[in-house]
């Protein structure tokens, strides 16, 4: 069995070329992709060649884990059946290439515990219910954040999350004039326009790590930073004022499986509402110009590829 994939050689050398699939088993389905998006944060790194060591990394490979489709083939021990709509979070079934990441392929398979079952009608919007669920992995269980750092995807689905949760509107801080608007329910504005220096919980999804020490002189004594975020660079910050702060720092790692169902659930029932996220699109045959297209337009909030005609 053959794929078409997304496969990135090197950094910056990326094609769209066939690859064998590995044998689906007993547990496995086979996932004939509709949407997938590229990610703006750990893409990238691949992408331009400034990711960390990470486990499992190295090209060539098949970058992403924001995918969308209709289960095919089904295997008796999967739990699933051709025909459902799933969301699949990556895969690593490809001969010839790393499937570090592997959702960007217009054929996959991977075991039917990883994937989640969704409505059809949610469309390309599904794609998004990865950022989604990072987002609801940031603050599930902590103080919801009353500041925002910035405005992108991540962004926006963080101060989405937190009024449907019914907290206060955050404050969301945006250096890009461009990116200030579609907030509607939460103020959008400019850093140098906040005196505010009391905020109990202040969640970074810029990715900026030269913030730190600049966000942990805005919250209030026992306040707390959270990072979710991806930062390749080393975080610092000064310790006198994290001392008279006596502040709090978390990092927010990856989103697990419940994050994504608590999601899928909120948009099913309409509480939390992916609309105006996906801001470019653009033919999988395309991918090339997405990928840079998502990389380095600064109006692109999130870029999804359509597989139609791959298959």
């Amino acid at each position: 069995m053959q794929t078409t994939a997304i496969i990135l050689k090197a950094p910056s050398d990326l094609a769209l070329d066939a690859l064998r699939l590995t044998p689906p088993g007993a547990e496995d389905v086979v996932v004939e992709t509709a949407y997938s998006g590229i990610s703006s944060g750990t893409e990238r790194l691949f992408w331009s060649g400034t990711m960390p060591p990470f486990p499992g990394m190295g090209y060539p490979l098949v970058p992403g884990y924001e995918t969308v489709g209709e289960v095919v083939e089904a295997g008796r021990e999967s739990g699933l059946r051709p025909g459902d709509h799933v969301f699949v979070p990556g895969a690593d079934c490809y001969d010839g290439a790393r499937g570090l990441f592997g959702g960007a392929a217009s054929r996959l398979l991977t075991a039917g515990g990883r994937v989640t079952k969704i409505d059809s009608g949610h469309g390309e919007r599904g794609a998004l219910l990865a950022l989604a669920a990072t987002a609801h992995h940031a603050i599930a269980g902590h103080a919801l954040p009353e500041l925002i750092v910035g405005h992108g995807t991540l962004g926006r689905l963080l101060a989405r999350l937190t009024v449907a949760k019914g907290a206060p509107p955050p404050t969301v801080w945006e250096t890009n004039a461009v990116r200030r608007t579609g907030g509607g329910a939460y103020p959008v504005i400019a850093p140098e326009d906040d005196a505010r220096r009391d905020y109990a919980a202040i969640c970074d999804a810029s990715g900026d790590a030269g913030l730190l020490d600049t966000l942990i002189g805005r919250i209030a004594r026992g306040g707390e930073v959270v990072l979710s975020g991806f930062y390749p660079q080393a975080i610092s910050f000064a310790f006198p004022t994290a001392f008279l702060k006596e502040a709090r720092l978390r990092v927010a790692a990856e989103w697990a499986p419940e994050d994504l169902r608590a999601v899928r659930d909120l948009v099913e029932r309409g509480a939390l509402s992916l609309a105006g996220l996906v801001s470019h699109r653009r033919p999988a045959g395309q991918a090339e110009e997405a990928y840079r297209t998502a990389f380095t337009d600064p109006d692109c909030l999130k870029m999804i590829l359509d597989w139609k005609g791959h298959a």
